[in-house]
């Protein structure tokens, strides 16, 4: 999944970028609040850790800004702050969740894990699909409870359709949510990705929907 990370403490900024891609997060990173409102306002991700102390624009407003251009991917707000009148402005101007520094980087990952969920309709760290279960903490995909090994592609790609189930997802879109933004997309990237899935999991996994995109297969 592909997460927008806004922080311009260059430590934090650093660290929370190592544990999301050591949990096979994609991570754009921005520095500023003018450049990561743009960033959102232009791109699809699947969630954003948005700092509220930034330059140029302050957190607040830049998701005021995505807001009310309808951009309503989740958001978990980071912030020094620490009044309950400053988080409760935070969650009425549209934040998911809310975790003032300092923080553990374990409590991060698991407020990501939870809004992810939420916002695909599922209330346990294993999201299940038909005989297939995605284990978000663990990384960990099981079928009828028999563990494959997958790459951290390959899991990007059925925790995606996973929590996008019950829609078929165009493959431009998985494209951007497999792969960083600064590297080179080959055309058939995503039908050899999917190749590969089904040889380990099964043909009838991933459902083609030609011209639209993928989905994975229902119960």
């Amino acid at each position: 999944m592909r997460v927008l990370l806004v922080e311009d403490d260059p430590r934090i900024r650093s660290d929370v970028t190592a544990a999301l891609e050591a949990h096979h997060y994609i991570v754009d990173v921005e520095r500023d609040g003018e450049q990561a409102w743009f960033k959102g306002d232009t791109e699809d991700y699947s969630a954003v850790i948005l700092d509220l102390g930034l330059p140029q624009m302050d957190g607040l407003s830049v998701l005021k800004r995505w807001r009310a251009a309808g951009r309503d991917f989740p958001v978990l707000v980071l912030t020094a702050r620490g009044s309950w009148s400053e988080r409760v402005e935070g969650i009425d101007s549209g934040a998911d969740d809310y975790l003032p520094k300092p923080f553990a980087m374990e409590e991060l990952l698991a407020r990501l894990r939870a809004i992810l969920r939420r916002r695909a309709g599922h209330a346990s760290a294993i999201v299940r699909v038909g005989d297939i279960a995605v284990d978000t903490r663990l990384m960990r995909v099981t079928r009828n409870g028999i563990p494959y090994l997958l790459s951290p592609q390959e899991f990007r790609l059925i925790s995606y359709l996973a929590h996008n189930v019950g829609r078929v997802v165009p493959q431009q879109e998985l494209a951007e949510q497999l792969q960083a933004e600064h590297y080179e997309r080959e055309s058939n990237a995503v039908e050899v990705l999917i190749g590969r899935v089904r040889r380990k999991l099964g043909a009838g996994v991933i459902e083609t929907h030609r011209g639209f995109g993928y989905s994975i297969a229902g119960p």
